[in-house]
C-alpha cells in the first residue's frame, strides 16, 4: 500500500496559541463539509494566562475533543460546563443556536 496523499495541515493563530486543519482540505472534500480536524499544537503559557477560544456556534455538527496534557474548560449556551482532562473524550453535539467556548480553568492558569 502506498500514501496517496499527503496533506499539510493549514495554521490559524487562536491568540496565544496555534491549530493545524488538516480536514477539510480542498483537495480532499469527499469528507464532507462538516468533518473538521485540528490539532493544537503545545503552548506554554505564562502564570494567569491561558487557552481562551471565545463563544462560537456549531450548527448540527458532533465535536470531540481528546487532550494529552493540560485542561480545557468546555461551556455551552444549553448551561453544561465540563471540564476536559487528558485521556477523556468530550463529545458534543450541537443543534441549531448552541454556542460554545473553550478556556484554561483558573486552577489551570494559577500554574
Amino acid at each position: 500500500m502506498s500514501i496517496e496523499q499527503l496533506i499539510v495541515p493549514e495554521k490559524h493563530d487562536l491568540g496565544g496559541f496555534s491549530v493545524h486543519r488538516s480536514l477539510p482540505h480542498p483537495t480532499r472534500q469527499m469528507v464532507g463539509p462538516f468533518i473538521f480536524f485540528d490539532h493544537l499544537e503545545p503552548a506554554v503559557f505564562p502564570p494567569g494566562e491561558g487557552v481562551d477560544v471565545r463563544p462560537h456556534p456549531h450548527i448540527n455538527l458532533a465535536t470531540v475533543t481528546y487532550l494529552y496534557e493540560g485542561s480545557l474548560l468546555h461551556r455551552d449556551s444549553l448551561g453544561v460546563v465540563q471540564e476536559i482532562l487528558p485521556g477523556v473524550v468530550n463529545w458534543m453535539t450541537a443543534c441549531k443556536g448552541v454556542v460554545h467556548s473553550e478556556r484554561s480553568p483558573v486552577a489551570f492558569r494559577d500554574q
